[in-house]
């Protein structure tokens, strides 16, 4: 049985697949099994092959979303730890074995995040983990700052699951992607879960990729992509935050939601964040939340003070 399987998930991207999948025939370590899940692409992508690895392409007949392609992904997978992976990035030669050599430092790490950096600009960070804050944002740690500032390991609030690695073991203790979302904050949502279980969340620099950014969806925001993370962003909030925390925050929640609004209407995409607002509120109650327990209180009080200070640092690192 391999030690890692890798699971990236797929819509109309067969180039971009082939492209990621050179690379990883080229990783320093090989001991992982690599699943495609083929979310009913039209381009081909069922076909790719490798003759170098151990691969398995699963093909949907639709598009079921991100996190449900996923969730087969990890359903599959018997290895001890399981690598989410987007298809449109080229991974470093080391970038398996370090994510692998990182998350086995400690029992209690949940996730590891890897070193995202712009496939156009390579002395640019895309990503270095995923901040949150008391607005309800979520934010790419260090987006659009030199590489060379984020060399250090370090504790995050969130692994970035575009290339990131999990316990097999603890995801069924957390549960897996939730559904609902279909695409984006799936997995905040899901770190956010295991940080109120006392589990961390740990930034590997040495395990690059090169991500491409929104190939899938074509841009950066896009009328679909606006509503899915507005709405998402509720369900995020009401799943993870018992009633007094949401109580206490409300304030700065409404303030989050009002500067984004003015952001996407200046965007163009005002009306397209305000109804994702909306079917966040309506739809929340279909959404399983997170059972409150009073010996995970300094999580949740840890996670406060995080998220608050969150709230300078995204202006900071802007």
């Amino acid at each position: 049985m391999a030690e890692v399987t890798i699971v990236i998930p797929n819509y109309n991207g067969k180039t971009l697949l082939e492209n990621c999948i050179r690379t990883l025939e080229r990783q320093t370590f090989q001991d992982f099994k690599l699943l495609v899940i083929d979310n009913g692409s039209t381009d081909g992508s069922a076909s790719v092959t490798s003759e170098l690895l151990d691969m398995e392409i699963v093909a949907l007949g639709e598009n079921t979303g991100f996190c449900k392609a996923v969730n087969i992904g990890i359903k599959k997978a018997k290895s001890p730890f399981v690598l989410l992976l987007n298809n449109d990035t080229e991974a470093d030669p080391d970038f398996v074995k370090e994510l692998v050599s990182g998350i086995k430092q400690s029992p209690d790490i949940f996730s590891g995040s890897a070193k995202m950096i712009d496939y156009k600009q390579r002395n640019r960070i895309d990503n270095a983990g995923d901040l949150y804050t008391l607005f309800g944002w979520a934010r790419a740690r260090g987006k659009g700052k030199p590489v060379s500032s984020f060399d250090r390991e370090a504790d995050i609030f969130s692994s970035c699951g575009g290339a990131a690695i999990y316990r097999r073991d603890l995801l069924q203790k957390t549960g897996l992607l939730d559904e609902r979302h279909f695409a984006y904050l799936e997995d905040v949502d899901l770190c956010y879960r295991a940080r109120i279980m006392g589990y961390r969340n740990r930034y590997f620099p040495r395990a690059k990729v090169y991500h491409v950014g929104s190939a899938t969806t074509g841009t950066r925001y896009n009328e679909k992509k606006v509503y899915l993370a507005a709405r998402n962003s509720i369900f995020v909030i009401y799943k993870n935050m018992p009633f007094g925390q949401w109580l206490l925050n409300l304030p700065l929640l409404f303030l989050g939601v009002v500067i984004k609004s003015l952001f996407f209407f200046q965007k163009g995409f005002g009306k397209e964040y305000i109804s994702g607002i909306r079917e966040g509120i309506r739809e929340r109650r279909g959404c399983k939340r997170v059972k409150y327990q009073s010996c995970r209180l300094r999580h949740y009080v840890r996670l406060e003070w995080e998220m608050f200070v969150n709230l300078f640092r995204i202006f900071i690192e802007r």
